[in-house]
């Protein structure tokens, strides 16, 4: 399939490669619209696909035009998008905030497809939600799905309010997790560890407990509770925690977000 990207970040660059080593693509296949000549340059080399700081060779070749700039520019970006798009194409749009309605309705396009993806699906450990336009065919679905199963783990949904959702979870959701590393680190060099023995130790705890979550199937309550011993270190660790009330904190966190996902879909 031809695919076609404009903006040529790391997300798209993530999709590029995800695409290319799973050969859903070949190179030749792959065109990318930037407006970095040092990033076409970059992407031209690295792939081997054709990079331009022009949006025309892009916007006509794709069967799947993948819009990946940021949320500030699609109003740059879609006047001359609008005259370019043909009815065989889809576009697939990753800008956070961009409701599907604004997508189909600034490109005068109907085939849309909306993509909520996250920062580690540059190493393939992602997670996507998307959502289909009525108009976008069964084909062009599974050719979707694919692609977007090489960023990782992907669900395609059938109601727009779970991206605004998945926007405050998974989208902004690894900045919760950096943070909690980070207090983790500092935590450790604050009782005297050099911090590269707290960072491999927080980094490591991080992401064993996130498999051990995913690969049992177990509540993460359940899971808890086996760590915690009556009168124990975890469990003074768990009350100063409640006491500071840190589940609520991250709940109200995760709701704050997905308000101003909302507010921004609505501008």
């Amino acid at each position: 399939m031809n695919l076609s990207f404009i903006g040529g970040g790391a997300m798209a660059e993530a999709m590029i490669r995800g695409v290319l080593s799973q050969s859903l693509a070949k190179p030749e296949d792959v065109y990318v619209g930037e407006i970095s000549e040092e990033r076409c340059r970059y992407l031209s080399d690295a792939y081997r696909i054709y990079a331009s700081p022009r949006n025309e060779v892009a916007a006509s070749k794709g069967e799947l035009l993948v819009l990946a700039v940021k949320p500030q520019n699609f109003q740059d970006v879609a006047p001359e998008l609008r005259n370019l798009l043909s009815p065989n194409q889809t576009v697939l749009s990753i800008i956070a905030g961009l409701s599907m309605s604004t997508l189909t309705g600034e490109l005068d396009h109907a085939a849309a497809i909306r993509v909520m993806p996250n920062t580690p699906a540059q190493i393939g450990e992602g997670m996507t939600l998307w959502l289909c336009a009525p108009s976008v065919s069964e084909d062009t679905a599974s050719q979707a799905e694919a692609i977007l199963a090489t960023l990782g783990d992907q669900i395609h949904v059938d109601r727009e309010s779970y991206i605004d959702m998945a926007t405050a979870l998974s989208a902004s959701g690894p900045a919760y997790v950096f943070l909690f590393i980070e207090s983790l680190i500092d935590a450790g060099v604050h009782l005297g560890m050099p911090r590269p023995m707290a960072s491999r130790l927080a980094l490591q705890t991080v992401l064993g407990s996130a498999r051990l979550v995913q690969e049992t199937g177990t509540h993460p309550a359940e899971l808890k509770n086996m760590v915690t011993s009556p009168g124990g270190t975890t469990a003074a660790a768990l009350m100063a925690l409640e006491e500071e009330s840190f589940r609520a904190t991250v709940m109200k966190a995760v709701v704050a977000a997905y308000r101003r996902s909302i507010e921004l879909s609505e501008e």
